[in-house]
């Protein structure tokens, strides 16, 4: 009868492992039904769950979707913003409280459009118009590894926000003005390692939307794309990470880079604290070597923007 072990399939006669007499014939035959497409690795379905937890991490997915001292992702984690507090959802796979009933063409559509299974707009808190860049390829990963995420019977907290933020029919107001849909689209004028750069930092790693000044309905502006936000999540100073020498990351080598990428170590000898914390021990503290650099390589490749960001209280 045939068994499979690894992705290889063998022909055992009872009570036995495989002889070796008749084995080019087996050899042959389980040839014959790979290419007919009937024998499939077993490791193709582990090799999705592995690359979508890789983009899960390199997105932070962990620190956004658990709240400090709780279960992991269970959501319940508080971000506090201009218009409110929002808390964010519980992402396992329980099947009512979590998205364990979900499929992969919802989690498609909350990603690429910010809409729910349900129909309803997400809040840009989810940061779906960055996500809206990741490829229907990682997508797919994605889900395979989401699906593995053992349920927790956790409800989800209702956000406390002001009026017009509290209502999702809002929301197709607000992304008629302040959203694109994806998915990411290679600069032909760029090289593979700086386009691979740009999906990591734009889309999966959504550095933006904190990084990036917004307006007064919480919008992006674009035109200030990384250059640093003075009202970020928890009302943090976040930096200038454009290539301006004076007021931005100009001045640092690669191995300040590096280091902040992998230790979160700044180039004066001191750690990242608050929310970038998070990022490097949970995202960029885990991402590859040539992922990394191609990080560094865009980042480079950006307009230098001078922008000294300031408390709002002292003026920008």
């Amino acid at each position: 009868m045939p068994r499979r072990n690894n992705g290889r399939i063998y022909f055992l006669t009872p009570g036995g492992p495989p002889s070796r007499s008749g084995l080019p014939g087996r050899i042959l035959l389980a040839a014959g039904l790979l290419w007919a497409g009937i024998v499939v690795p077993a490791t193709a379905g582990q090799d999705a769950q592995k690359r979508g937890k890789y983009l899960f991490d390199a997105a932070g997915c962990l620190g956004c979707h658990t709240k400090k001292g709780g279960k992991p992702l269970a959501g319940g984690r508080r971000l506090t913003t201009p218009f409110g507090d929002y808390y964010s959802p519980n992402i396992t796979s329980h099947p009512e409280l979590g998205i364990g009933a979900w499929t992969e063409p919802d989690l498609k559509r909350a990603l690429r459009q910010g809409i729910a299974p349900d129909g309803s707009h997400y809040f840009p808190v989810f940061p779906y118009p960055s996500y809206t860049g990741i490829t229907d390829t990682d997508i797919a990963d994605l889900w395979a590894y989401l699906k593995t995420i053992p349920a927790i019977a956790q409800a989800n907290r209702p956000h406390d926000t002001k009026p017009p933020f509290d209502v999702r029919i809002f929301m197709v107001a607000w992304k008629a003005l302040n959203f694109e849909v994806g998915p990411f689209k290679p600069d032909p004028n760029l090289s593979q390692q700086v386009n691979r750069g740009a999906y990591l930092v734009d889309a999966i790693g959504h550095c933006g939307e904190c990084h990036t000044p917004r307006n007064a309905v919480g919008g992006l502006q674009r035109e200030r794309r990384l250059s640093g936000n003075p009202d970020g999540p928890e009302g943090e100073i976040v930096p200038n990470i454009t290539p301006d020498r004076e007021t931005g990351i100009g001045r640092w080598s690669e191995g300040d880079l590096d280091s902040l990428f992998r230790m979160g170590m700044t180039p004066d000898g001191d750690f990242v604290g608050g929310s970038m914390t998070e990022v490097v021990e949970n995202a960029t503290g885990r991402l590859g070597e040539s992922d990394l650099r191609a990080m560094m390589a865009y980042l480079r490749a950006l307009p230098p923007i001078r922008h000294k960001v300031e408390s709002k209280k002292k003026g920008s």
